[in-house]
């Protein structure tokens, strides 16, 4: 990246860092408020929506249109504007919303971002959690400003390992993976928030993230933070309808890629 996009990263990094902090201040209290929320169903009756993500969203996509209108942006509710600058941002304003209407603290602000079809920017707010995860391209990934540094000695055998599923995927198939996973005598945790869970790989506290299906609002800013943190992931499709899609995801640290990879079993590495 040259010296001049360098400097734009670090302006949007920046925003990125505010906007997540901010948006996750706002969603605390709708969380503190969410008896008196009105609640819609999309898909199925655990693919909810309230007026809190809407309203998150929103404060996050003005904020972004007022300091770089010619950026793109994607948000789980609002869609896509595309833009002409090269960087598009990747916003789920509460990810984990069933969590979040339950009143389980599992649940966060993602703040990803594209530039020219790399994640560049990864930001994670729990508020419940008092958790803040920050990435930048070339500059690590921080725990509230403690540097993420992962090492080989996390592996699907002796830690956990974060599964996802949602109804785009069939009960079979993810059964499946979590007895596969158990005969490698590992074992597994679901929160309720797949970006949250794919921090926790960034954070060392988990060995993987695997989830058949998942868009890119879910999973673009954890995957900044994995790879900062020295993880990896699958490539995610993020040109043309890919962006807008579902796709595999997988995440892990150092090591376990291949053998969560055997596990999933719906893609080769």
């Amino acid at each position: 990246m040259d010296v001049e996009n360098a400097a734009a990263l670090e302006n949007r990094y920046a925003l990125a860092e505010r906007m997540a902090r901010e948006g996750g201040a706002v969603a605390h209290q709708y969380f503190r408020d969410r008896g008196s929320l009105a609640i819609e169903t999309k898909r199925d009756p655990q693919d909810v929506v309230s007026i809190a993500d809407r309203g998150v969203e929103q404060l996050i996509r003005k904020a972004i249109a007022k300091e770089f209108p010619e950026d793109g942006v994607l948000g789980e509710e609002y869609g896509l504007e595309a833009g002409t600058s090269g960087f598009t941002w990747v916003i789920d304003p509460i990810d984990g919303t069933s969590a979040f209407l339950a009143g389980m603290p599992t649940w966060c602000v993602s703040i990803g971002l594209l530039h020219e079809g790399k994640a560049v920017v990864g930001v994670i707010n729990a508020p419940c959690l008092d958790e803040h995860y920050a990435a930048a391209a070339g500059k690590g990934a921080f725990l509230n400003g403690e540097r993420l540094l992962l090492t080989g000695a996390i592996t699907p055998r002796n830690a956990l390992t974060g599964i996802g599923a949602n109804s785009e995927v069939s009960p079979q198939s993810v059964a499946a993976m979590v007895e596969r996973l158990l005969m490698e005598n590992g074992n597994f945790i679901r929160n309720g928030s797949g970006a949250l869970m794919i921090a926790y790989v960034a954070a060392g506290r988990l060995a993987g993230y695997i989830e058949p299906s998942m868009h890119a609002w879910d999973c673009l800013a954890g995957y900044c933070l994995v790879v900062e943190a020295g993880g990896s992931h699958l490539p995610f499709p993020v040109e043309g309808k890919g962006l807008t899609g579902g796709a595999p995801v997988l995440a892990a640290g150092p090591g376990s890629l291949d053998a969560l990879a055997k596990i999933a079993q719906f893609v080769e590495v």
